[in-house]
């Protein structure tokens, strides 16, 4: 069984490869996609409840939003939740449903529903797929998991997050009313063009539509298993 150590070993060598600076530009990025997660548990008989994962990936036009694919992986959880170790719960099911994805709508550019850089290892559940998938990602948390910046107030207004020195995301408050997401590049894109994208898949929901329409398509399949 692999230690909490051996996890932190393998983070840090995510991170090491991880790309932090555009390797594609705003104007060669066509196709956008979102993923996000499910959960549910499936009991047999009298055999303990078994835990699974739902993961849709949904793949829209960029900048327009309009919807072209999804495709969904579902598996059974084998690693329970724990802050900071995200990854080794939801990559693989990520993963999956990624692969899943026809030739056609394979996109550019993946949103995932988590931390990238911002993390205590720099390695949160974006970089980590967009590592292993060696695809660009970027990450919009709901939470912060670690770092320190101003929270800003006003609609539209974004202050960076700094961690150990380094600049590794932005709050950014996204609707008014809400409070601000986290977004910070996972791989293969900068921080500032991160943000600039993210701000350009808001609509008017407080997530952009790549994660928050993954969202919606994750419970939707949730709700043929349960």
């Amino acid at each position: 069984m692999t230690t909490t150590e051996e996890r932190y070993r393998i983070q840090e060598e995510i991170a090491s490869k991880a790309v932090i600076e555009d390797e594609l530009s705003q104007e060669e990025l066509k196709l956008i996609a979102g993923a996000d997660q499910a959960f549910f548990s499936e009991s047999k008989g009298e055999a303990e409840d078994k835990e699974k994962i739902i993961s849709a990936v949904v793949v829209l036009e960029y900048p327009s939003m309009r919807f072209i694919d999804y495709s969904y992986s579902v598996m059974l959880v084998y690693f329970p939740y724990i802050p900071g170790l995200l990854s080794f719960r939801e990559a693989p099911a990520i993963i999956n449903a990624f692969h899943a994805l026809k030739n056609k709508s394979k996109p550019d550019l993946l949103v995932i529903d988590g931390c990238g850089i911002n993390h205590p290892r720099f390695a949160g559940l974006a970089t980590h797929v967009g590592v292993i998938l060696d695809v660009a990602t970027i990450g919009v948390a709901k939470n912060i998991l670690c770092g320190n910046g101003e929270v800003p107030g006003e609609e539209g207004e974004e202050h960076v997050i700094k961690y150990k020195g380094k600049e590794i995301g932005y709050y950014l408050k996204s609707k008014k009313g809400c409070k601000p997401i986290i977004v910070a590049p996972g791989h293969k894109v900068s921080l500032r063009t991160s943000l600039k994208i993210i701000k350009n898949c808001l609509k008017v929901h407080k997530l952009p539509e790549p994660t928050r329409i993954a969202h919606l398509y994750a419970n939707k399949v949730k709700k043929e298993f349960i």
